[in-house]
């Protein structure tokens, strides 16, 4: 399973977000990361695609989680994944196996649960990158 760690991927890389400065407080940066997959621009937030058959890779960060459950129990709430929440839920959260230096790490990741028809691709998969102002 995938215990106490977690890919981000999105807006809880920023660092100005209040649940990004909350997963920085009670986790513990591991390594950069990726997974085969498709990363879409939803707006004010990208959604990920988990696709082991994808010539492309969703990229971000691995932490580790000190307090597996109440962290995940602000995550869930962040990503609205929760059977309180409208069906299906936006994001789910599911164990991925991510790529990293150190190998790979089984790792809780939110992934976007609803059709991805007509949405923007991020074709590089890097969130981060992707929303750097042009120079």
């Amino acid at each position: 399973m995938a215990d106490n760690y977690l890919f981000a991927y999105g807006t809880l890389l920023n660092g100005e977000n209040e649940f990004a400065i909350y997963l920085k407080k009670n986790c513990s940066f591991y390594a950069n990361g990726r997974f085969k997959g498709r990363l879409y621009d939803m707006g004010e937030y990208p959604g990920a695609i988990n696709d082991e058959h994808s010539s492309t890779y969703v990229h971000g960060s691995i932490f580790i989680i000190r307090n597996v459950k109440s962290v995940l129990k602000q995550l869930d709430y962040y990503e609205g994944f929760s059977t309180d929440e409208e069906q299906p839920n936006l994001f789910i959260r599911k164990p991925v196996e991510i790529e990293s230096d150190t190998g790979i790490v089984r790792c809780w990741c939110y992934l976007y649960n609803l059709p991805v028809d007509g949405l923007p691709l991020i074709a590089s998969g890097d969130y981060v990158k992707y929303k750097e102002p042009a120079p």
